[in-house]
């Protein structure tokens, strides 16, 4: 059987058709990965309650999406933040947290590894150009950056990808201080942490960029992670 896969959701105001309302949503890429690597995908609302559904199933994707609630992580919001989403956080960190005490796989795509470093006690940049001086990681709103990211050796990054990638990036957040027990395994050429994985787990994976865009085999070595806990 197809490994089942969490995506964590979107909860945006969006339009379709004749309507226009709240709508729980995804971009369709995440699941065509998922799909194409032999799982079968399944999309976690953004409340609470879906942390009940981590049970069941076989591995988890942290979607990428807005900002994170910067009194998560002990700050004041930058003016550059957006608003929060406060019910996603709550959700993402409530499944994120079942899922690491199942030792559940979990891939963690930009927005995701931001709320990865955050549940585990780290911070973030609030406006990554503040600190690198260019806006190559997110040059404008529905563009991404291309980025060439250097992969350490051994991680399962690298196994998936090899020693470099060109990656697809949309982010003006990124990690600030790292939390204890991730490991950084990629960064952008300006010394941005674009990769992280934590130990004494059998595959925890974030990644800064967005492998859903053009490269799906990060989600293919989740799939097989979680096939090897079906095992």
């Amino acid at each position: 059987m197809r490994p089942l896969i969490g995506i964590t959701a979107y909860g945006e105001q969006a339009a379709w058709g004749v309507w226009e309302q709240q709508a729980v949503l995804l971009p369709r890429l995440y699941t065509d990965a998922v799909f194409e690597a032999g799982g079968l995908p399944v999309l976690l609302a953004p409340r609470p309650e879906s942390v009940e559904a981590v049970d069941r199933l076989d591995g988890v994707v942290l979607a990428g999406g807005p900002d994170l609630d910067p009194r998560r992580y002990g700050a004041e919001p930058d003016p550059h933040t957006g608003l929060p989403r406060t019910d996603r956080d709550a959700a993402e960190l409530a499944v994120l947290q079942r899922a690491l005490e199942l030792g559940r796989p979990v891939l963690a795509v930009c927005r995701g590894l931001q709320v990865l470093n955050v549940a585990l006690g780290g911070t973030l940049v609030q406006h990554l150009p503040d600190s690198v001086g260019h806006t190559g990681h997110n040059p404008r709103p529905g563009v991404f950056g291309r980025t060439d990211i250097a992969l350490d050796g051994g991680s399962h990054v690298a196994t998936a990808l090899g020693a470099t990638v060109i990656a697809q990036c949309h982010h003006h957040q990124a990690i600030a201080r790292l939390a204890d027990g991730l490991t950084v395994t990629g960064r952008a050429p300006d010394g941005t942490i674009e990769a992280v994985e934590l130990a004494g787990h059998p595959f925890v994976v974030g990644v800064q960029w967005h492998p859903e865009q053009d490269d799906p085999r990060i989600f293919a070595a989740l799939v097989a992670a979680a096939k090897e806990e079906q095992a």
